[in-house]
């Protein structure tokens, strides 16, 4: 009987056969999400929180600006490179405080999953979203606080950068 590794890596030769694609890593990650978003839902229902018919549309507001703030500073942060630097490897400033970080060359098909998702802010938005939501509903108070902070760095970050693009046309540069 094959393995299920070996299985997986014929797929993953059928599915791309130039480019290397790590289906395994992929569906350990959906996976996992899957038991996070179920591990929300249990929880909502184990303490009885009452799930909003519709969410407020100043809520939406300031989740979507957090989860924007809180993926990019997980994907693309120096600061937070200690926690992507067991699947990534530096590549370059990207400017901002922020860097360009390149997957590394992983055997486990797991592990470069996990570096494509760590190093991708767009890939993270869902997780972070989800979870933001989840807390918004088990946490509120403590969720909105936290998102208000995520918000306000996310908005000084565009004024900052709105700033420097003023000075240099002003400097004539």
């Amino acid at each position: 009987m094959q393995s299920l590794r070996a299985r997986m890596a014929r797929v993953e030769q059928s599915y791309a056969p130039h480019d290397h694609r790590p289906l395994g890593g992929y569906a350990v990650a959906m996976g996992a999400f899957g038991a996070l978003a179920a591990s929300l839902a249990v929880a909502v229902k184990a303490t009885g929180k009452p799930v909003p018919a519709r969410p407020a549309t100043a809520d939406v507001v300031l989740l979507s600006l957090a989860t924007h703030k809180l993926s990019r500073l997980l994907a693309k942060d120096s600061v937070t490179s200690p926690l992507r630097a067991p699947f990534t490897r530096y590549a370059e400033p990207a400017g901002a405080a922020e860097l360009n970080e390149e997957v590394r060359d992983h055997e486990s098909s797991v592990k470069h999953g996990l570096g494509e998702l760590v190093s991708c802010p767009f890939c993270l938005a869902v997780w972070v979203a989800t979870s933001l939501t989840g807390g918004l509903v088990l946490a509120p108070r403590l969720t909105r606080l936290a998102a208000v902070t995520l918000t306000a760095t996310a908005v000084s970050d565009f004024l900052q950068l709105g700033y420097d693009v003023a000075k240099r046309a002003a400097e004539g540069d």
